[in-house]
């Protein structure tokens, strides 16, 4: 168990159930862990059409259900994982090919992703939707927030606004994915040239 000194993370209002958009398990460990301290009832939501090639999305999603198997803050932790669908990420990121990661592509797929997690936390009856996106230190959080609060606006759920690679997050992540013998991947999901 971490001895980080976070705080404990609250839903307010007295809402308890979370929709967590997870992008894949090493990143999805440290905010599990510091959710499940909190005691919040919470289910994975495991929605990335941008990972590329399909060999790698069962990959991610093969390490995803294990972390959730076998570590104690994944117990009893749902998980919901809506058909691969390719060709959405595609036509979102059409035109932005040659971008760089952090450019407009990431913000074309950060606002696809969020989109359908917001969707889906309205239709199960989530009071908030979150992402773990915000552990990396790749990753621009503010703008990822930023979108979160639009598409909770648009979809009519709540947002929970976060930064996860704070306090030593992503630190944490790392330890995490070593404990658990994490496939740790060297990018994003479309970043390889090969995959456009």
């Amino acid at each position: 168990m971490s001895d980080l000194n976070r705080p404990q993370l609250q839903l307010p209002n007295g809402a308890d159930k979370l929709l967590l958009h997870s992008c894949c398990a090493p990143c999805s460990g440290e905010v599990m862990e510091a959710i499940q301290a909190s005691g919040i009832d919470y289910t994975i939501f495991f929605y990335n059409p941008n990972i590329l090639p399909a060999e790698e999305w069962e990959k991610r999603l093969f390490w995803q259900k294990h972390l959730l198997e076998t570590a104690p803050f994944g117990k009893n932790v749902g998980l919901i994982v809506p058909e691969r669908d390719e060709t959405a990420f595609r036509l979102a990121a059409a035109g932005l090919e040659a971008e760089a990661e952090g450019g407009a592509r990431c913000t074309e797929c950060f606002v696809l992703r969020l989109s359908r997690t917001a969707e889906a936390a309205r239709e199960g009856g989530y009071d908030y939707f979150a992402t773990t996106l915000t552990v990396s230190p790749h990753k621009n959080a503010p703008l990822i927030n930023a979108i979160g609060e639009k598409l909770a606006e648009d979809h009519g759920v709540l947002w929970l606004p976060s930064d996860f690679k704070k306090r030593d997050g992503y630190r944490r992540s790392i330890e995490l994915s070593h404990e658990y013998g994490l496939y740790r991947q060297s990018w994003c999901g479309c970043g390889l040239p090969e995959n456009f």
